[in-house]
């Protein structure tokens, strides 16, 4: 499998991206690159090797929740540079 120029060119025009001939170049290489390196990773034996799902040790620490003190619904409206009807009003 190789990526040509026409997909890149696909891939940029769905993400809106415009790219110059230098750059679609330079990725239709690397991703050729990327390709060859992905294709010597599947010739590779792991027949006899264990799969590894984490290297490291994970355990998860959670704190307990505690309640805190918010803010003054108050005190916030008087900071904001323009309010309406109890709200911060913001452009659209």
């Amino acid at each position: 499998m190789s990526i040509s120029k026409q997909d890149i060119k696909y891939v940029a025009n769905l993400a809106k991206l415009e790219l110059s001939e230098s750059d679609i170049d330079d990725f239709v290489d690397e991703f050729n690159s990327l390709l060859k390196y992905v294709e010597k990773i599947k010739e590779l034996d792991v027949q006899n090797i264990e799969p590894t799902y984490y290297v490291h040790s994970i355990k998860n620490v959670f704190r307990e929740d505690t309640e805190r003190c918010s803010y003054d619904r108050a005190d916030i409206l008087a900071n904001a540079p323009d309010k309406i009807d109890g709200y911060i009003k913001i452009k659209n």
